[in-house]
């Protein structure tokens, strides 16, 4: 999610150097250094696990769980993971085909007779390799629109709705990273078994290892008494800044987008999952096999090649030479060493899980806000600690590129919504009722646009909830004020025909560096009804 997920915060990492053997624990201030960034960052909790050569070396929690309840986080505290869900449901995958029941390369459409792309040669040649590798011709975060921030959609239906997404490139030809293919397949999960992704993952892989307190569902994290609860920066120039305040739980990840980032582990199950991935499926303890090591092997193997764009010089010595996407797994270089990860971010929640396969190394890094910086850089100095290299204090240095970001960003938009001195005064081309009614995106569905005391309203109905007052920039264009916060505003511009009717309506997003989940730029929405 993601988004599903808010975009974790970027920078990834290489040098050219030899690995170097592991120290064999973690650093000796590694605490006192955790609980320092949660001050200076002011993140309310974090959680961090870690494992090397099959034996845990960390599983602790730090902070608080909340700012308004501040009890204090422990092993035991789920922390939500978002896209590193992903990893479980192709280990999901993996157990049916280790099982005979499918094969990565079969044809979704011969599993899934309902399913369908844009485009009917994709339908007829995706596999499910397809589903889980960001091939698919689908643009960056397409379809999100269909869980951010929630839905009363069921999973089959959003998969329905697909073949309405039209494709941003061709099939296989680039990267470009989704949500709504990982959905697909934990519908699949359910129609070659019976059983819901969410009950198959629980009784298949949790159950197994151990993972005792982890959850599935949000209904399950909501129900925990030893959760960590999402907090985000929302009242500032955009969002990330500002004060951190606590968000409502009922508005994290949809159910029908969890196969996609929608777990909540805590470090001591999450060092379960750890020792399995390290030891190619194989189980603590050694006697049983969660998935063959074959499996393993076609997990990690990379399929895609990512961009790998030049970093700021701050950050050179963390850009790797390569990046490529496995199946649930990023796999690239670190300083020399094979690294396998994935980042994961929900509203309000991040995380990370690495593993350095060679040196049997594996971390969790989790926090309950959306300081990345924290989250990746603590992952880097553990990088650095495990392969023998001097701290660079890379949480600063990544605090340092994240706010000159935000910075930037919130002076674009500042810009955008103060008209220049010589800029026309414009009003709306449209008394108010010119621009009520009914609004259909094939994808997306129905809104509704409303007169409601002299101010237009949207309401959107499968968004449950959710509705937005309009207020007018210029010309025939307006900005949102949701009524969830944790939106991100956008421009809503309503097109009109020869005959002074709206005849569509796009949008896009309002801050420049939103996140990809918020594919407002994607929507099309034309008249259903007559006003």
């Amino acid at each position: 999610m993601p988004s599903i997920r808010l975009a974790p915060f970027v920078v990834a990492v290489c040098h050219l150097a030899f690995a170097v053997p592991v120290l064999g624990a973690p650093p000796e201030d590694f605490s006192s250094r955790v609980d320092g960034l949660l001050d200076e960052l002011g993140v309310p909790g974090a959680t961090v696990a870690i494992v090397e050569d099959g034996s845990v070396t960390m599983a602790k929690g730090f902070g608080v769980r909340s700012l308004e309840n501040p009890m204090a986080v422990d092993a035991d505290t789920i922390f939500a993971t978002g896209s590193t869900g992903k990893a479980f449901t192709t280990a999901a995958l993996a157990i049916l085909v280790d099982r005979g029941v499918i094969k990565w390369d079969d044809r979704v459409i011969d599993h899934m007779p309902d399913f369908r792309m844009w485009d009917a040669w994709v339908t007829r040649e995706m596999t499910i390799r397809d589903l889980l590798v960001h091939r698919s011709g689908l643009g960056l975060g397409a379809g999100d629109l269909l869980f951010v921030p929630r839905s009363d959609l069921s999973r089959k239906e959003t998969m329905r709705r697909l073949r309405h997404i039209k494709p941003a490139t061709s099939f296989r030809s680039g990267y470009a990273y989704d949500n709504v293919l990982y959905m697909v397949a934990g519908q699949l999960v359910e129609e070659v078994t019976g059983d819901t992704w969410e009950t198959f993952v629980q009784e298949n892989i949790f159950d197994v290892l151990g993972m005792n307190n982890s959850t599935v569902s949000d209904q399950a994290l909501v129900s925990s008494t030893n959760r960590a609860r999402p907090h985000a920066r929302l009242n500032g120039a955009i969002r990330g800044m500002g004060d951190q305040v606590p968000l409502d739980e009922t508005s994290a990840i949809a159910p029908n987008a969890a196969p996609a980032g929608g777990l909540a582990i805590s470090a001591n199950d999450m060092t379960h999952w750890l020792q399995a991935q390290l030891g190619r499926g194989k189980m603590p303890g050694g006697e049983r096999q969660l998935f063959s090591g074959e499996q393993s092997a076609q997990m990690w193997t990379p399929a895609v090649l990512l961009p790998n764009s030049p970093p700021p010089e701050s950050l050179a010595a963390a850009h790797p030479m390569f990046r490529t996407y496995a199946l649930g797994w990023t796999v690239q270089d670190y300083r020399g060493a094979k690294l396998v990860w994935h980042g994961g971010a929900v509203f309000g929640s991040l995380a990370v899980v690495a593993l350095l396969p060679d040196q049997n190394v594996g971390f969790y890094v989790a926090v309950n806000s959306e300081e990345g910086q924290m989250v990746r850089g603590l992952l880097y100095e553990l990088l650095d600690h495990y392969l023998g290299y001097p701290e660079e204090q890379w949480p600063e240095k990544l605090h340092e590129f994240k706010t000159g970001r935000q910075v930037a960003a919130a002076a674009a938009v500042q810009a955008q919504l103060a008209p220049a001195d010589d800029a026309p005064v414009t009003k709306p081309s449209l008394a108010l009722a010119g621009y009520t009614g009914d609004y259909n995106d094939p994808w997306y569905g129905t809104i509704s646009i409303r007169d409601e005391d002299g101010a237009l309203v949207v309401d959107f109905p499968h968004s449950l909830g959710l509705s937005a007052t309009l207020e007018h920039v210029r010309y025939n264009t307006f900005i949102t004020h949701f009524n969830d916060p944790g939106m991100e505003p956008a421009y809503l511009t309503f097109n009109l025909d020869a005959s002074g009717q709206v005849s569509r309506i796009t949008a896009q997003a309002v801050s420049p560096i939103a996140d990809f989940s918020f594919d407002y730029q994607d929507l099309l929405f034309t008249p259903v009804s007559a006003k």
